[in-house]
Order: C-alpha cells, then structure tokens, then sequence
C-alpha cells in the first residue's frame, strides 16, 4: 500500500475541527453535546497542539486542573453542565501526565510543565492506590471510597505509559519518585507474567495491542503478541476492528495499533494502517468513529469524534512528524522499561502500602 501521511493543511484542518467542538470552559467532548472523559481530553488537547492550536491546548489542561478532585482523580464522564458518572477511572486521569509530557515536548516550556506538575503527581498518586500487590491496577473506585472488583489489561498497560510519562517529567522538574519506577515495574510483571490477574476482555482489539503501545512488553515478546492476534483484528486496507468478532472497523483503534507496530519497528505495517483511516476522514477534517465493513455503514449512527481525529493526528506524527514528541509511543524521552524475563525477580513478592 502507497503510504499517505497527511498535509499540514490537513492537519491544520483536523485540529481545527476539534477546537470547533471545545466548550467555552475548555472542555473537550466526543462530540457535540456529548459527553468527555479526561483520557480522551487529553488526547483531544495533544492533536490541538499538533494543529498549531496551542491556547486551546492549554485551556484544555486548564480545564483538568480546574475539575480534580481533592483525593488526585476526576470523575469518569462529564457532560456540558456538571458530572455525568462520578466514579473515578485512574486511567483515564493518569494520562494527564502523558499530555503534559506531549505538550514540553512540542513546546519545550518548562513553565508550563512546572504548573502542570501538581496535576500529574495528585493524577498518578490516585492511581497507585489502586496498585495491588500482583502489580495490577483496578479500573474503578466510587465517589465512597469502595474500590473495583478487577483490574483490565488496557487500563492498567496504559498507566503505565502515564507513569513512564510522569517519570520523566519528574525528573525533568528535579524530583525523585523511585516509587513510581517500581510501581512501572510491577505493572510489567502483571502484564507479562499474571494475565489472570486481569478480567477477562480478549475479544476487544485494545487488551492485544495495548500492552505494546503502552511499551509494557517490547522486543520479541511484543512482536510475537501483535503477530498472535494479526488475522483477528487486522481487515487488510481497511483497518482494525474493534472487537474480534464483527466487522467493526474504527479508526481510533487502527491508529493505535499503527502506534503500537511503530513501537517495535513494524514500520511499513503501521504505515498501511494510518493510510487506511483515510476512507473514515471528512471533508471538514473530522473522522468518523468507525464503519461496518463491507458496505462501510458508518458506525456508530454516523457519529464523528475528537478522540478519533486525535488518535489519527497522533499515529500520524509518530510516523512522520518531526518533532520530540514523534518518537514518544517509541519510548523516547522516556525512562527504560524492564527487562520482563527478569522484572519478577526484581519486584519479587513485595507488597506495596496502596495495595
């Protein structure tokens, strides 16, 4: 496949397109009258700075700062006027710390960073006391106190992007979080060596790719997790399905997985699958959720969003962007991951306070 990467004028266009969406407050939803979740804000605010859009980037991590909540979380869903699901989702607020890395990486501004840097550390400190001693991190806790019954491997490979993102910044900032290294590191042990410590989700192309992307597992043992699955998921010029077993395409998901081949150095794979999100971008620059294949029925209901333009902005610039941020799902400006044949050895059965 000819490989496509997009325009600046196209780029320009898509970010455009999500800043037409954000509130006046700086929140991002999915879409128009929506709701939104801190991960996919997040996300929607580092494509903003890829488009040029650098104030509502920055209004958009106004906005998270200005809604955490006093024990480092946010809620899981927020709507135009006030809260739609109060739970906290450390995931989705632990990614504050990849944002805020995003943004000193295009930007460079230490300032910004420093301002930043109460967030992330209240977002990944609310996720730690979700760490249980096996290394896995539950999805959930209620507005009570009362914790989620099971840990998800998307979740929990994710956080750990977020942790190696807060590594970094931590010691760009002068701070020493060794805590956070052996949480990163205990995440990896779960991830390579407990999968039943996780609820079950297999069907779901995010838990085979995650782990990769997030650079949980890397090397081998990441090439050979991504080849197991390849025929389930991958729809050869179209894209990646969501779940395994219909033909539900979306381009989030093959932006993702483009990210994750990109990671362990399948460039030429990831490259086929950012340029088959094309047949799911609009003329005004927005991109549709997904499609059912083969008529290409866009799925759901015709729905465009933010967090899809913001993950093709993203798998895009990974390829073929030219700034520090490009190489950031390769692991670059970030602390090393362990070794996973030797990371049980390391952790060994230590049981962590927050467990």
């Amino acid at each position: 496949m000819s490989h496509q990467p997009l325009s600046r004028e196209e780029v320009v266009a898509t970010a455009g397109w999500i800043a037409s969406v954000q509130l006046p407050n700086g929140m991002i939803p999915w879409f128009q009258g929506g709701h939104c979740d801190p991960w996919n804000h997040t996300e929607a605010a580092m494509a903003l700075l890829l488009g040029g859009r650098r104030h509502e980037a920055e209004r958009a991590f106004d906005w998270l700062a200005a809604n955490q909540l006093d024990d480092g979380g946010w809620c899981r869903y927020y709507l135009a006027e006030g809260v739609e699901d109060p739970r906290r989702d450390p995931n989705v607020g632990a990614y504050v710390a990849a944002g805020a890395w995003w943004h000193h990486l295009i930007t460079g501004d230490v300032g910004f960073l420093e301002k930043l840097w109460p967030v992330v550390e209240g977002a990944i400190e609310f996720a730690l006391r979700l760490q249980q001693p096996g290394g896995e991190i539950l999805w959930s806790m209620d507005p009570d106190g009362q914790r989620g019954r099971y840990a998800l491997v998307t979740s929990t490979a994710s956080i750990h992007h977020s942790l190696r993102c807060a590594i970094a910044t931590a010691e760009r900032l002068g701070h020493e979080r060794p805590e956070w290294e052996l949480a990163a590191d205990r995440v990896v042990d779960a991830i390579a060596h407990r999968p039943s410590a996780f609820a079950p989700k297999d069907r779901w192309a995010m838990d085979w790719y995650y782990p990769v992307l997030s650079g949980a597992l890397q090397g081998e043992t990441a090439v050979q997790r991504i080849e197991s699955r390849w025929s389930e998921f991958v729809m050869d010029g179209v894209g990646v399905r969501c779940v395994s077993d219909e033909p539900w395409v979306t381009a989030a998901e093959t932006a993702e997985c483009a990210m994750a081949l990109d990671a362990v150095g399948l460039v030429d794979l990831a490259g086929d699958l950012v340029t088959a999100t094309r047949h799911m971008r609009d003329d005004d620059g927005s991109y549709w959720t997904g499609c059912v294949h083969p008529q290409c029925v866009r799925y759901p209901g015709g729905e465009r969003t933010t967090y899809t333009a913001a993950a093709v902005l993203l798998a895009d610039h990974a390829l073929w962007g030219d700034t520090p941020a490009a190489g950031l799902f390769r692991g670059e400006s970030l602390p090393g991951v362990v070794d996973v044949t030797r990371v049980a050895e390391n952790v060994g059965s230590s049981r962590d306070h927050r467990g």
